[in-house]
């Protein structure tokens, strides 16, 4: 299991980013790694593996108001799990001395609180400000950014966020240390159009899931690269929001309780700080 840090000491001194990979199934993550066909994904793993997690929820919009609560993944071994972050409130049992608490309802308002520049670049369409519900995770950030070309039917979509999110970072300010939610859309259904060859109407499936995987690997560098500018070490976190069936015992999607769609992938660590050199 990845060592938990004690987030008391984390908190205001690092920047925060909450990467989620939406929709990705943890045993294409995994067998990715195991094949070389996530290089740059696989630099970053501690041990070298993604570690096997449950989804607090089986679908983008429940999860994320989970997660943003401080309800991240939970390591699918028996228990007990103390938390990274949580909300004070009475009875927890997932709360210990290395859990960095806060008296808001959510990990961005605590944050906040505590003098956290907030910020989301979103993915998927419960991002997109276009209808009420589409705004309340978004309404959660002091800045939040969602266009088109950041959504599921783009194939372009995760460099495109990764160039906003190295926008938000160049603007963010220096003497305020940053959270940041990026909400990758690119695993998401529609994903055929990364098949090589694939045609309109060919079927999403785990072989395209993973090629749209092989996809963001290849741009996690510029991420990394953006993250890094800012001249303060980043806590990382990188999980799936849930996963999705193609098929499996008559299943197809999410937002059902099935082991394809409750078990994801799950990674934390701190990226550095650039050197003072590579600024120059």
């Amino acid at each position: 299991m990845t060592a938990r840090p004690d987030m008391n000491t984390v908190v205001g001194t690092h920047d925060i980013i909450l990467v989620t990979l939406d929709t990705l199934r943890y045993d294409v993550a995994a067998r990715l790694l195991a094949e070389g066909r996530t290089p740059n994904l696989g630099a970053l793993l501690p041990d070298g593996s993604w570690e096997r997690r449950h989804a607090p929820a089986s679908f983008t919009y429940a999860s994320h108001l989970a997660m943003l609560a401080g309800f991240l993944p939970t390591p699918a071994e028996p228990g007990p799990h103390p938390r990274l972050f949580a909300a004070g409130f009475p009875g927890s049992t997932t709360t210990d001395a290395r859990t960095w608490t806060f008296d808001a309802p959510d990990i961005v308002a605590g944050l906040a609180a505590t003098g956290y520049h907030t910020a989301c670049v979103g993915g998927t369409g419960f991002f997109n400000r276009l209808s009420a519900l589409g705004s309340v995770l978004p309404d959660l950030f002091t800045e939040s950014h969602w266009e088109p070309e950041f959504g599921v039917t783009d194939p372009a979509s995760f460099e495109n966020q990764v160039a906003r999110v190295a926008a938000v970072t160049r603007a963010a300010p220096d003497d305020r240390p940053l959270f940041l939610l990026l909400n990758v859309s690119a695993l998401h259904q529609p994903n055929w159009f990364y098949l090589r060859g694939a045609r309109p109407g060919t079927p999403d499936g785990p072989d395209s899931h993973a090629a749209a995987l092989e996809y963001v690997d290849a741009h996690v560098p510029a991420l990394l690269a953006a993250l890094r500018g800012r001249g303060r070490p980043c806590f990382t976190i990188v999980c799936a929001d849930h996963g999705t069936a193609y098929g499996e015992d008559g299943h197809t999607g999410h937002r059902i309780g099935h082991e394809t769609v409750w078990t994801v992938p799950y990674a934390q660590f701190t990226i550095p700080a650039a050197r003072p050199e590579e600024h120059s």
